[in-house]
């Protein structure tokens, strides 16, 4: 079993633990009923992953003795839930199966996971019970009686039991949709077959830091084809690289048991080394002598995130010899959890740590500063720098005037970003099969796609030149320049997305001490800063999506409270005794906005969001924003212009 939190602060876990599983238990609270997190795990599980569902509803007891409602209501309110729940689950099920939840054939629990009691349909008819009894025991102050007539595991077990898959079964289906290798060669056989004697293929779903082993790295996933045995080495497909494992086992709770040997279909834990989470593992034996033959080697799908790091902190030790352990100790957090995102920023020799909310952001830096006393920022939104024209062509010098570069910018296609975002198209994908899918989904043109060089974080850089000379000397170098430049963009040094870039010309000294990265770097960072100021350049802000359940008569505050911190209400939903508000907000308004949404509603409100996308500041905020964050970043307090890379420009004399 994995177990992993709902909450949006945790949907990397969420989304890895589901990779590792055939079925969910959907847990949804009596009192908030379907919320928007409750929707993005339905897709996440069931949409994404294919993982059969059934469900909980859980803190029946709060509807019991603080509702006060009738037996009547209660039920109501779980056929209601139930309902909505199904409704969500038949939207992104499988195409072709019957999936969804239902009272009266014992795939819905109900219960109290506080005081331990549940029960199903069955359980009741079983113990000639009435759900009305759960009510009387509640009037007389009798939980025990339920925890020990009614215990909570034997629901949970039976409904995993009796409705979720088991390995065999659910691989038939599940390894079509998450795996783009070739089904019908022997590995592709046994994965659909979940066949222990096959080759060895597997995946790292979770990077567990224990505090009482020094944060050593335990990692835990799942074998799909073949069988993991304690002495195998194994290759990393993502970081390609060969790894011995020093124990192997399952997790009983934080504890490793030793087993020698893992059979497909079943979860294991290791140590010996770490990686990031996500990781697709083949044996070792398997490796292709050919090294162009291992980028072929198919991995899983990758991991569909329901979010983006759109909050930032600053962090720094405060020893300062101690900045060298403070990456270290990052990078193995972020190996354990890549939905964050961190860098050092050089010039004030702190580290820049990102995330999805200020909640995630929060637990991290506490369990940094378990290993490295910190000094931590006030968290701040990070923004995007997108382009909404295409330039003309810049053509750049190096500093050494040696080398050239001829280019353009333009904004990438819509179609090309998802696939890019899905990671459908990827820096390290066999470019023929890139090319195809470029081709064939968002309408590229052949040869342009197969000169495709990087992509990076929804970025695409592409040699538009023909029978460039030298250029092998400094491809790696551009590319470098290219990710650095994105890394930091012009505007304010935010991230850049959504930007094509198209070299036609390029001219490369022959003698290589002319063509170091210091040369290259320099005509590169000019040519698409110039090109990008061609191209109308905006800054763009991350929007969350917003959902408040909240006590009939409070809504007006909270309309108020949304519409006030430049939000946008869509959607009011009476609901009994509750009104449900949906509507977006812009995230650097969502910090602090929890506390107003409490104090509107004397603490009764239930609030939730979900990363939307990015949309672009407003013109009457746009120019005062950028030198806010300007300002912050030590940058000259003036909008960018032209002039800080014209003596870059090559002129034909």
């Amino acid at each position: 079993m994995n177990d992993t939190p709902g909450h949006i602060s945790f949907t990397g876990e969420v989304s890895r633990a589901l990779r590792g599983s055939d079925g969910a238990i959907i847990l949804v609270d009596a009192l908030e009923g379907v919320m928007t997190q409750t929707e993005t795990n339905i897709r996440l599980a069931v949409g994404e992953e294919y993982c059969k569902p059934v469900l909980f509803i859980n803190k029946v007891d709060r509807l019991i003795s603080e509702l006060r409602l009738s037996p009547k209501d209660t039920f109501e309110r779980i056929d209601k839930i139930t309902n909505e729940v199904n409704e969500l689950i038949k939207k992104v099920r499988p195409e072709g199966s019957n999936w969804g939840v239902d009272f009266a054939k014992n795939s819905v629990a109900c219960g109290s996971a506080k005081h331990g009691w549940g029960f199903t349909y069955e359980i009741l008819l079983e113990k000639n019970l009435k759900p009305q009894d759960v009510f009387v025991k509640y009037n007389e102050g009798d939980i025990e009686w339920l925890r020990e007539n009614l215990p909570l595991d034997e629901p949970m077990l039976r409904m995993v039991v009796d409705h979720l898959p088991d390995p065999v079964s659910a691989s038939k289906y599940r390894i079509p949709h998450l795996w783009g290798g070739d089904l019908n060669s022997e590995l592709g056989q046994s994965l659909q077959k979940c066949d222990s004697s096959g080759p060895l293929y597997g995946m790292i779903t979770k990077i567990f830091l224990d505090p009482r082993r020094q944060y050593a790295a335990t990692l835990i996933g799942r074998v799909f084809s073949g069988t993991f045995n304690q002495t195998d080495s194994i290759y990393l497909l993502g970081s390609r690289t060969s790894n011995r494992v020093k124990r192997l086992g399952v997790m009983e709770i934080t504890d490793l048991l030793d087993i020698p040997k893992i059979p497909a279909g079943n979860l294991f834990a290791l140590y010996g080394f770490i990686c990031p989470s996500g990781e697709t593992f083949i044996h070792n034996e398997m490796i292709p002598k050919d090294k162009e033959e291992i980028g072929k080697i198919p991995t899983f799908e990758k991991i569909h995130y329901a979010c983006k790091a759109v909050v930032s902190r600053s962090i720094k030790p405060q020893d300062p010899h101690d900045l060298g352990k403070l990456g270290e100790v990052v990078g193995k957090w972020i190996q354990a959890d890549p939905t964050a995102e961190f860098r050092l920023d050089k010039e004030s020799m702190e580290y820049i740590l990102s995330g999805i909310d200020p909640l995630q952001i929060e637990i991290l830096t506490k369990r940094i500063n378990n290993q490295v006393k910190i000094d931590i920022g006030e968290p701040i939104i990070v923004y995007r720098e997108k382009i909404n024209a295409k330039s003309k062509q810049f053509h750049t010098k190096s500093s050494n005037a040696h080398n050239r570069l001829l280019l353009y910018i333009e904004p990438l296609d819509e179609k090309t970003e998802e696939l890019i975002d899905e990671g459908k198209i990827t820096d390290l994908q066999n470019e023929k099969e890139r090319a195809q899918i470029l081709r064939e989904e968002a309408g590229w043109d052949t040869k342009e796609a197969r000169r495709i060089i990087d992509v990076f974080k929804g970025n695409v850089l592409v040699n538009g030149t023909s029978g460039l000379q030298r250029f092998d000397r400094i491809k790696n170098d551009l590319v470098s320049a290219f990710r650095n430049w994105l890394s930091e963009c012009i505007i304010a040094k935010e991230p850049a997305m959504g930007i094509k870039a198209v070299f036609t010309d390029a001219v490369i000294h022959e003698d290589p001490r002319h063509t170091q990265y210091a040369q290259t770097a320099s005509m590169s960072y000019s040519a698409f800063s110039l090109a990008m100021l061609n191209a109308d350049p905006h800054l763009y802000e991350p929007i969350q999506r917003i959902d408040v359940k909240t006590p009939q008569g409070t809504e007006a505050g909270v309309n108020s409270i949304i519409n006030r911190h430049r939000g946008r209400i869509n959607n009011v939903i009476p609901e009994r005794e509750y009104v449900r508000i949906q509507g977006q907000i812009p995230a650097a308004e969502i910090i602090g906005i929890a506390d107003e949404i409490r104090s509107s509603t004397q603490g009764r409100a239930f609030f939730g969001y979900e990363f939307k996308g990015f949309e672009k500041v407003p013109p009457s905020l746009e120019e005062d924003l950028i030198l806010e964050i300007r300002k912050r970043k030590n940058m000259p307090l003036e909008m960018p212009s032209t002039k800080s890379w014209e003596r870059f420009i090559y002129k034909r004399t």
